[in-house]
């Protein structure tokens, strides 16, 4: 794969169909009661790359499912492009958000999705384009504007929230919501 290209996965994946319940929170809310944010401030683009190359080194990365949270500009889209080069994703990485889905695969076979749910608003959508069974495959799951698919979505392991400053600098507040979120939060303050 390498390159980012529309797919559609529903041609292959009838063959070898996985579900998931989504209708599960799949949180601790122990987690979120006991794991403050952590509070990162970028200063500058390579601040976000740094802390890109930071969250891609973590092991438990790759089975993670990221929900990007900002208005337009907030830099969700920037993130994504840092995280997949620090995972070694190469050729163009452009935004789905008329895809909706982008795939990615890493040179040592991770499968990436990044979704962009901004202009998402068809709930048969998700069942055509075969959205339930990627995220019920292996991989690291990437969403942008998570909200507009709410009720379809599995719980994020970790909610990363971008805020734009006058100055130009990115505030962002990483939050676990699982015990695979509480584990990456762990390794990334240790």
């Amino acid at each position: 794969m390498g390159k980012s290209q529309l797919f559609c996965p529903r041609a292959h994946a009838r063959h070898q169909r996985k579900r998931i319940d989504l209708n599960t929170t799949g949180h601790d809310p122990r987690i979120l009661e006991t794991a403050p944010p952590l509070a990162l401030h970028w200063a500058s683009e390579e601040d976000t790359a740094a802390f890109a190359q930071r969250l891609a080194a973590l092991p438990a990365l790759r089975h993670a499912f990221i929900a990007l949270h900002g208005e337009l500009g907030a830099g969700k889209t920037t993130f994504v492009r840092h995280l997949l080069r620090a995972l070694g994703v190469a050729g163009r990485i452009k935004s789905p958000t008329y895809a909706v889905v982008e795939p990615h695969e890493t040179p040592d076979g991770l499968a990436v999705s990044h979704f962009d749910f901004y202009r998402f608003s068809d709930p048969q959508e998700w069942e055509d384009a075969g959205f339930r069974d990627l995220f019920a495959a292996p991989g690291l799951k990437l969403a942008e504007w998570p909200d507009k698919a709410a009720a379809l979505l599995p719980a994020a392991d970790l909610h990363l929230h971008l805020h734009p400053a006058a100055d130009g600098t990115r505030h962002a507040a990483l939050h676990a919501a699982t015990p695979l979120g509480a584990r990456i939060f762990q390794e990334l303050n240790a």
